[in-house]
């Protein structure tokens, strides 16, 4: 019994060590990666997504369904690809100290950040032509 105590706050100090590196290396804090909720609303801004999908993460299933299209798209900033994701879904505990502090870095989304998803910047209208 005692053992498997040790063992499962061994793995949450891992694995919340890792969010505070894997959040520095998003350009964070890294305490924002460690803050309940918080770090969920961080995630979504980070990765362009609307934050009224914090919302859902409170869903049962629906929860599941999100947490993999998140956990997706933070996979694709890092450059990594499907098989680290389902290393990610099935065996965070490994996979994120690998992210943490294996030499991925940030590459970002490609969604610009504080904009909805689908729905770029206004661009500057065309200056008038000179006759």
């Amino acid at each position: 019994m005692a053992f498997t105590v040790i063992l499962y706050l061994a793995i949450i100090a891992v694995i919340l060590v890792s969010f505070w590196k894997i959040f520095e290396k998003m350009g964070h804090p890294g305490w924002k990666g460690i803050v309940p909720i918080y770090n969920i609303i961080v995630l979504l801004e980070t990765l362009g997504k609307p934050l009224w999908w914090i919302v859902l993460f409170f869903i049962p299933i629906v929860s599941l369904v999100v947490w993999i299209i998140v956990l997706w798209e933070w996979n694709k900033g890092f450059g990594k690809g499907g098989g680290f994701f389902v290393g990610l879904l099935l065996l965070g505990f490994v996979f994120f100290p690998i992210l943490a502090f294996g030499d991925a870095r940030w590459q970002g989304t490609g969604q610009p950040q504080g904009f909805p998803v689908g729905y770029p910047p206004q661009q500057p209208p065309p200056p008038p032509r000179a006759y």
